[in-house]
């Protein structure tokens, strides 16, 4: 079966001259061919706080249906809450919970997670300056633990839903190292959770060791070797191109396909070979200007990979 198309809707909200409005990307997709979108339920698009009610959630459910769209995944808001300085994660499981609502209520599989704070909480890096938001460092074994326990109960309460955990790993967030990703897997130890692969993310992770604490940590293979380790343990994947550098958010450039230099060809069949509980393949296509005219461009490259790939 063909992989089906998709994109997060975050594209359309940061760097361009206005906000997109919801309703005209779905439009918009439809008529590029997109099989769905993902949804950042933040800012102006749909998410639990500006669409409380059945009614809202469900006319926004029929609204990508009327356009033949389905919904690969849900990007929550959950960064105002601390996941690792926290010494109890009562406010994080409440936020949690209300996504994980709303995903149910829109008929959502999974949901996107990572670890809301900043790799600074872990320790200094190498060629930064502490930023002011980080007051409170914890050790890595504490900040482990919280992470891994709540996720696990994170993992167990979606599981019951019917929908899938992924934790995002990037440069932006604290457990950004290769072997990072297998101790939180492994301390998480539940089949309802798994990684996102972002292409980018996994870019500046493995090969450019970006913004890691202390020791930098990188792979001889890159995303081809971080493909490999991943195997089994990817639940989601995102497809962009990477230029090894950072954006004014202190995480991964996301460019359009073409304008970085990731050689797709080097690690597509690792990432294929990983193996993926579902068929979408998402472009990510954060923080780049004209949003549009980049879409179409990356839709047509992503139909290409998935014609040899996918």
């Amino acid at each position: 079966m063909s992989k089906r198309t998709s994109i997060g809707t975050w594209a359309f909200l940061f760097n361009q001259k206005e906000p997109v409005q919801f309703e005209e990307i779905v439009t918009g997709l439809a008529r590029l061919g997109f099989d769905g979108l993902e949804l950042g339920g933040f800012d102006i698009h749909p998410n639990p706080d500006n669409k409380p009610t059945a009614e809202d959630r469900a006319a926004v459910k029929q609204l990508m249906a009327d356009h033949g769209l389905g919904c690969s995944g849900l990007a929550a808001d959950l960064w105002s809450e601390q996941l690792i300085t926290a010494e109890n994660d009562e406010s994080y499981m409440a936020a949690f919970r209300k996504n994980l609502q709303f995903c149910n209520d829109l008929g959502i599989d999974v949901i996107r997670v990572d670890t809301t704070e900043d790799p600074w909480t872990l320790g200094d890096v190498p060629g930064e300056t502490r930023p002011e938001k980080v007051t409170t460092q914890v050790d890595y074994d504490t900040a482990l633990g919280r992470v891994t326990s709540t996720w696990k109960k994170c993992a167990q309460e979606a599981a019951d839903a019917g929908i899938r955990v992924v934790w995002e790993f990037e440069p932006g967030f604290a457990f950004n190292k290769p072997s990072d990703i297998q101790r939180v897997l492994d301390g998480v130890d539940h089949d309802n959770f798994s990684t996102m692969f972002d292409t980018c993310h996994a870019d500046n992770v493995a090969q450019q060791g970006a913004r890691q604490p202390g020791e930098k940590e990188t792979l001889p293979g890159g995303i081809r070797e971080l493909a490999e380790r991943l195997k089994g343990r990817i639940g989601r994947v995102h497809l962009i191109d990477s230029d090894g550098t950072l954006n004014e958010h202190m995480t991964s450039t996301h460019p359009p396909f073409g304008e970085g230099n990731l050689d797709f060809d080097d690690f597509m069949p690792a990432i294929a070979a990983a193996g993926c509980p579902d068929d979408w393949w998402t472009i990510d296509l954060c923080f780049w200007p004209n949003a549009w005219d980049a879409t179409e461009k990356c839709k047509k490259a992503l139909d290409e990979l998935i014609a040899k790939y996918g």
